[in-house]
């Protein structure tokens, strides 16, 4: 069984997207996002794969491509669609395979589910954090959240310039796996500098899958 990686943020624009393309490239893994709301013009799936290099990467369609750039349900609501999971089915693949989430874990898709409900239980879980003031509420929340699901295998990636205290009771308190650290890079990510962090993140995160 190809392994599942499921990708997600202790909130909105944290850097999930640019986490997700590092992912892929450093496992050579394929991509998926299930729910794609607003940016339909370049969307999530077309950046991270503008910035792939290797050979061996798919992307596939998301399961709803909505319009306006709000919480799922929202702009699922002004689409005249109710997002339904049981219509969200993963793609079929023998590689690895990263999943983006779209916002934080309990953004809702629906009046009933949220974005945690996608994950399955034999899925390895990424979380990104992201420096800010209340990171550390929301990482280990965030982390919290998985664990009463029942969700083992949670690894983190710290979004942002090192913040030594931030980063340290975060990983003390949650005891999630650090994968690795995506600095400020002020000139922005090219598929070049995606690849030197991919051969950076590489070995993490294939001690997280255990291979």
């Amino acid at each position: 069984m190809s392994k599942k990686i499921f990708l997600t943020g202790i909130g909105t624009e944290v850097g999930k997207t640019i986490a997700s393309a590092i992912v892929v490239e450093a496992l050579e893994a394929d991509y998926w996002k299930p729910v794609q709301a607003g940016e339909l013009d370049f969307c999530d799936t077309q950046k991270v794969k503008s910035l792939i290099t290797n050979p061996k990467s798919n992307f596939f369609e998301n399961a709803y491509a909505l319009k306006t750039p709000m919480s799922p349900h929202a702009s699922a609501e002004i689409d005249g669609v109710e997002i339904d999971l049981a219509k969200i089915i993963r793609p079929t693949t023998e590689n690895k395979l990263v999943i983006e989430g779209a916002g934080g874990l309990l953004v809702p898709l629906n009046k009933k589910d949220c974005i945690i409900d996608l994950i399955q239980p034999s899925d390895f879980v990424i979380l990104v954090s992201r420096h800010y003031l209340g990171s550390i509420n929301h990482s280990l929340l965030s982390i919290e959240a998985l664990k009463n699901r029942g969700f083992q295998n949670i690894g983190i990636i710290f979004s942002g310039n090192e913040h030594p205290t931030t980063e340290s009771i975060i990983l003390d308190k949650s005891e999630a796996q650090f994968i690795g650290r995506i600095n400020e890079e002020k000139s922005g990510f090219d598929a070049d500098l995606i690849k030197k962090y991919a051969t950076t993140f590489k070995p993490q995160l294939l001690t997280f899958l255990g291979l």
